[in-house]
């Protein structure tokens, strides 16, 4: 009997899996939580709409075609399941659950293949209704058809920051200004780490060609200083510190905010996988070894939710990943064609470090924020609040916070407060970031219906 070999994710990691996976005979089942494949960069329309690829993915316009067509023409070899959460790994079994129906599936060999979302550093107001996450507002787009306002600002930091941007441009849509908090300079002292993916930094110089040829206001260095707005209308305006230290306000009706991306690392947690924190990146991430090999045995992690490199990256860990899977379940794999994309891989390692020192996250904007200042939006914990926790009750790792304050225990669970937290929590115990520790993964990782009906264990085709 053929081996049950599972990929969570159809996005560019999880589509070249399963590429490899068919390729070598096996019919894997690819687990998906979106409606269509094509994962966060590649998200496909809704059926019906007919925007060009270039007025949706620009640069990725191509790649994006081939990575479509390439899960087309997978499709009859494949057990594919869309719309459904992957909300528990058990021991050799995932959890699944698709509206009210819940699902359990045993595999021999697991692909986690989770993908990124946005980095978020709160700023004063972004509770405002119309501010998103530069993600939000890209899903917003593509699935939707439609901007998230009128008069967009985007701020933050990182290539995302500038990839949306020029989307929305492409559109239609009116960008009122691009805020970076990185530097010109810091851009420069990356450039030797970038130039080892010369067609990647292309494109990057293309999409800032994109706005000025609109010309969006690009200002760099700035510093967040508030998101202006009320309850009743949501956003008005920004208010940001420019380089020079003058004060600039722009006026806006929605703001997307990102400062590059956080691997999904949730599932891994739940498989049990081992973690290290990440002095570069400043993050914990769950360990694998070149070829995605967990510590846990038949688990492999694959693309962003491994470790961000991008989408070029991600392709090739996917299929790295899949060529281990099979080789460790006794197949035959080929060695020459592994060698390769560990090759590749490690230029595209190169390239990220680059990207950290271009577009740096903004650690040291998380000790100035005022009191008041929402870190956890879920819950509505503010800075204060965290600050109180660390300074009453001796509350300086992450998880002992979280039980005193409820930071990271609201819907998202910890995914867009949890960093930011953090570093609050570092920077007024006056300890290494390291030394909070990290928010342990609990089941389920996002909400379920409450009428979720007994599970059934899920049969698939041989």
């Amino acid at each position: 009997m053929a081996a049950t070999v599972i990929v969570i994710g159809a996005g560019p990691a999880g589509v070249r899996a399963a590429q490899a996976l068919v390729e070598a005979g096996l019919r894997p089942v690819v687990i998906d939580e979106s409606r269509r494949d094509g994962g966060q960069i590649y998200r496909r329309q809704p059926e019906g709409f007919t925007r060009t690829y270039d007025t949706l993915y620009g640069t990725e316009a191509q790649r994006a075609r081939a990575l479509h067509e390439t899960f087309d023409a997978l499709r009859p070899h494949i057990d594919y399941v869309p719309d459904t959460l992957v909300w528990n790994v058990a021991p050799n079994a995932v959890h699944t659950a698709s509206g009210t129906r819940h699902r359990e599936l045993a595999f021999d060999a697991l692909i986690v293949c989770s993908g990124a979302t946005d980095r978020l550093m709160p700023v004063p107001g972004w509770h405002h209704a119309g501010t998103y996450s530069l993600g939000g507002a890209q899903v917003a787009l593509k699935s939707q058809g439609c901007a998230i306002g009128s008069r967009v600002v985007m701020m933050g930091t990182g290539p995302l920051l500038y990839l949306v941007a020029a989307q929305y441009v492409k559109a239609g849509a009116t960008v009122s200004a691009v805020l970076d908090t990185s530097t010109f300079t810091q851009r420069l002292r990356a450039l030797p780490q970038l130039l080892a993916i010369p067609s990647t930094l292309k494109k990057g110089i293309a999409l800032m060609n994109v706005l000025k040829n609109a010309r969006v206001p690009v200002h760099r260095g700035i510093k967040p200083v508030e998101i202006q707005g009320t309850p009743e209308h949501g956003v008005r305006s920004v208010r940001i510190r420019l380089a020079d230290g003058a004060m600039l306000e722009v006026e806006c009706d929605a703001v997307a905010l990102g400062y590059h991306l956080r691997s999904e690392t949730q599932l891994a947690d739940l498989a049990g996988c081992e973690f290290r924190f990440d002095h570069a990146l400043q993050q914990w991430l769950p360990v694998a070894d070149e070829d995605g090999r967990s510590n846990v045995k038949g688990v492999y992690l694959a693309g962003d939710g491994a470790r961000v490199r991008g989408a070029d990256a991600a392709e090739r860990a996917g299929r790295l990943a899949a060529l281990a899977a099979m080789k460790d379940i006794g197949m035959t794999c080929d060695e020459e064609e592994a060698d390769k994309l560990r090759m590749q891989l490690n230029r595209f390692t190169r390239f990220a470090a680059g990207l950290r020192t271009a577009f740096p996250w903004p650690a040291r904007f998380a000790a100035t924020l005022p009191d008041e200042t929402i870190v956890c939006r879920c819950e509505a914990i503010t800075a204060g609040e965290l600050r109180r926790v660390v300074n009453e009750m001796g509350a300086t790792e992450a998880n002992r916070a979280k039980a005193f304050s409820r930071v990271g225990m609201g819907r998202c669970q910890g995914r867009f407060c949890a960093h930011a937290g953090a570093e609050v929590i570092a920077a007024q115990a006056r300890i290494p970031l390291e030394a909070v520790g990290r928010l342990r993964g609990q089941a389920p990782v996002k909400p379920l219906p409450m009428a979720l009906a007994p599970h059934e264990r899920m049969e698939t085709s041989e």
